[in-house]
């Protein structure tokens, strides 16, 4: 291994390491990894829907107007879009794993925080810092999990455990229909934060990025680490690993500067993903975040019913996300995403148009858009730290990640005045509008990335 190695440059150099990983069989440690990785992703659903399940509890309790309703739901995302900004940053200067464990601590501090509030401004406060973490957490976690995929089959690489996302969405409406009526909605808070105070230790044992130390110039950090793994993976040495492959792209050192993600290709990657990003929020987001209240409030629905309606809503989401671990390679980015776009707008300009008031027809039309856009929720990541090299991974996605935070602060406020001005029929229009603006700017800038290495996707500026 060593001759062919040093053949090919130094140990620890970009592409020696991006051609040790690339050779890499699928192993146990793998499927470790991206466990320990891809619990932020059920934190996050979690986090993103238990303010609303909480929120027919808090409604009457503390007199809440939908103006304050709307500011309760996108405070965390406000501090999730400064979070996301802040780690990106960091996590190209400092490295993946210890920003992965700060916000951890960050996001467990804020959900007992949450359910310690004593009022409105008090869970306001603590909603913010629970976004902090959460929102540096996202990021961090893509660009982690996809510098150790393989060009083939990267897209269920990294998204098969994205799909606790969906699955934190559907454990929190399940677990809040019997704990928010009989212990309170306090609980719901102390719950979401016990799974993250049980990873903080996990994520204490995972190796820093062999591609990142690469592309700091740390190469004998680097070869440090990429050992360490392929021992593991090769059982101390008893199980040959496969050769190198030798059709690696020349990859290049750089430090990460902000306007790179404006140069060359990436100008037109960086501004498309933002439009992605923005516009399938304020579905995903907006949708989740006021479907039970809507349920409840507009459709005079009781709290029971409601918070069954949004169980079935996040069933939909689940299955949209399993579609998208299923189709992503087998379809392509840019076709999977489209669809997506395009046929989860129908049913809801469909609500928009026809104002049905039948429950059952609501639920249904909006749990389709929902299905739909739930392909976008977990297969946006990838694509968008596909799109970017090894210096500028976090930070383009920590700042397209800033970007739908803040399309999530933004969109539930102005929900709650939309809702009061021109009624429940702007607001399926509003998400309507957005997925078919998501499929429009997806079918005419972006571009495919399946089957592709990340060296030969995203070359350095």
């Amino acid at each position: 291994m060593s001759s062919a190695i040093s053949s090919m440059g130094e140990p620890g150099s970009p592409a020696v390491i991006a051609a040790r990983i690339e050779r890499l069989p699928l192993s146990p440690w793998h499927a470790r990894m991206r466990l320990i990785i891809g619990t932020a992703w059920f934190f996050d659903a979690f986090d993103a829907l238990a303010i609303a399940v909480v929120l027919p509890a808090l409604i009457p309790l503390w007199k809440l107007a939908p103006a304050q309703i709307g500011l309760l739901i996108g405070i965390g995302y406000l501090g999730q879009m400064i979070g996301s900004i802040i780690s990106g940053w960091a996590g190209e200067r400092f490295g993946r794993t210890p920003l992965l464990l700060v916000n951890l601590i960050i996001f467990t501090l804020g959900s007992f925080g949450c359910a310690a509030a004593w009022d409105y401004e008090s869970l306001l406060g603590m909603r913010f810092l629970q976004g902090l973490g959460l929102g540096g957490e996202i990021p961090i976690m893509i660009a982690y999990m996809n510098e150790f995929a393989k060009a083939e089959g990267r897209g269920r690489f990294a998204l098969a455990y994205q799909a606790l996302f969906p699955v934190g969405i559907l454990a929190c409406s399940l677990v809040a229909t019997w704990v928010v009526p009989n212990l309170g909605w306090r609980w719901m808070f102390i719950i979401g934060g016990i799974p993250a105070l049980v990873a903080i230790p996990l994520r204490m044992f995972l190796i820093e990025s062999p591609r990142w130390l690469a592309s700091r110039g740390r190469q004998a950090d680097a070869d440090a680490a990429m050992s360490r793994i392929e021992t593991i993976v090769s059982e101390g040495g008893r199980v040959p690993l496969p050769p190198l492959p030798t059709d690696i792209a020349a990859v290049s050192s750089a430090r990460t500067r902000l306007g790179d993600l404006f140069k060359g290709i990436y100008l037109r990657r960086t501004l498309s993903l933002w439009g992605l990003w923005i516009t399938s929020y304020i579905v995903i987001y907006g949708l989740g975040g006021w479907f039970i209240s809507i349920m409840r409030t507009v459709y005079k629905l009781s709290q029971s019913q409601s918070l069954w309606y949004g169980v079935i809503l996040n069933l939909f989401t689940l299955l949209g996300t399993l579609l998208c671990v299923f189709l992503v390679d087998r379809v392509g980015r840019k076709r999977l995403f489209t669809a997506a776009f395009a046929l989860g707008s129908l049913p809801l300009l469909t609500l928009a148009f026809t104002g049905s008031n039948d429950p059952q027809v609501i639920v249904a039309l909006a749990s389709m858009g929902a299905c739909c856009l739930g392909v976008l929720a977990v297969g946006l990541g990838t694509f968008t730290a596909e799109n970017y090299p090894n210096h500028m991974r976090a930070l383009g996605g920590g700042i397209a990640n800033a970007w739908l935070r803040g399309a999530s602060v933004v969109t539930p406020t102005f929900i709650g005045y939309l809702l009061v001005a021109e009624g429940v029929g702007a607001v399926w229009g509003l998400f309507g509008g957005a997925a078919l603006l998501g499929a429009i700017i997806c079918a005419l800038f972006s571009s495919e990335t399946s089957g592709r290495t990340l060296e030969d996707i995203s070359p350095a500026p």
